[in-house]
């Protein structure tokens, strides 16, 4: 995305940085950012696959879109959903956003054009969850409070597949190849789904309570999974594995009254994890050691989304009290 094109209104929201005397690890202007402009609960954040830019959504219906670097001015507003946006993914090569809102429609954003270039219609209540596939023409998973898991095509009217749900549907994603989708919901299990079947391939139980976010692995091999139980788990999802496929469990993190739908993310090297956590702070874990590296205060509500830098040691995280931080992890 060039910056040049980047700016859909003549908006700038400069962020706040706080004072540090730590060694510094990464380009940010600041060990610790603070970008503030939102005027409601940030529920979803993201970096650009380049890093030079984050897109951020939320109650208020609008997507910023803002530089990671210098003073992560706030670049650019997206506006069209008439719902809180609840989730939203660039897609592979960083020309669109992808997101899902409790107005039931998905919206594709074309980045340069600065604005929505496709509003695809179908779900019957509100979109807990969207995905773009990581790979091959352009698809996206959303799952919804009508108990459906769809499969959309932007190039085609109507949504592709169809596939039915006992219960409320809140986390999805592609495996690596599209041919699979990986869902959660309020039934605790975490289901993968045959597209070529339209029925779930594999049920991995082992939650005892709501999966709130799901994340593929970068070499899609693991699943993890972020339950209203208090735990982070990571499934082996690889063909022939081992049938009890919950290979780890973390702690550690809450989840509390509000029911926020926390989401979770792995590191570009599969080192680390973190997840959304209803207590204001901000945890990453080894997945080797399982052991809590860094647990960040600095929220006054709710951590509802996270994710790591691409190409650097920063991590992201939105939450309830309308702000982003970028914080710089150690090498």
């Amino acid at each position: 995305m060039n910056s040049e094109v980047a700016v859909y209104e003549n908006q700038h929201v400069v962020a706040s940085t706080k004072p540090s005397g730590i060694a510094r690890t990464s380009n940010l202007m600041a060990p610790i950012m603070m970008l503030e402009g939102h005027p409601g609960e940030i529920y979803t954040a993201e970096f650009h696959p380049e890093g030079r830019h984050l897109a951020s959504a939320g109650f208020d219906r609008q997507i910023f879109v803002w530089n990671v670097y210098g003073e992560c001015e706030n670049i650019g507003v997206l506006s069209g959903h008439s719902g809180a946006v609840m989730e939203l993914h660039f897609s592979t090569d960083g020309n669109f956003i992808f997101t899902c809102s409790t107005d039931t429609t998905l919206g594709m954003w074309d980045l340069e054009k600065g604005q929505r270039v496709k509003k695809l219609k179908g779900h019957g209540s509100f979109v807990n969850s969207c995905h773009p596939a990581r790979r091959g023409p352009v698809r996206i998973c959303s799952g919804s409070d009508d108990c459906t898991i769809k499969v959309w095509d932007p190039r085609v009217r109507n949504q592709v597949t169809t596939l039915n749900n006992t219960y409320q549907v809140t986390a999805v994603s592609f495996n690596d190849t599209a041919e699979y989708v990986i869902s959660g919901g309020i039934d605790n299990d975490i289901k993968v789904w045959d597209l070529r079947k339209n029925s779930p391939h594999l049920k991995l139980r082992g939650h005892v309570d709501t999966v709130t976010g799901v994340s593929l692995s970068a070499d899609g091999s693991y699943i993890l999974s972020n339950a209203m139980d208090n735990t982070l788990r990571i499934w082996d999802i690889r063909p022939y594995a081992p049938p009890d496929r919950c290979v780890k469990v973390f702690s550690g993190h809450q989840h509390n009254f509000e029911k926020n739908l926390l989401r979770c993310c792995w590191s570009p090297d599969g080192q680390k994890i973190s997840a959304g956590s209803a207590d204001r702070f901000l945890y990453v874990w080894d997945t080797t050691t399982r052991k809590i590296l860094y647990k960040l205060p600095g929220h006054n509500g709710s951590v509802n989304d996270t994710s790591f830098h691409p190409n650097e040691p920063i991590i992201l995280s939105a939450g309830s009290d309308k702000v982003i931080y970028l914080g710089e992890l150690a090498r």
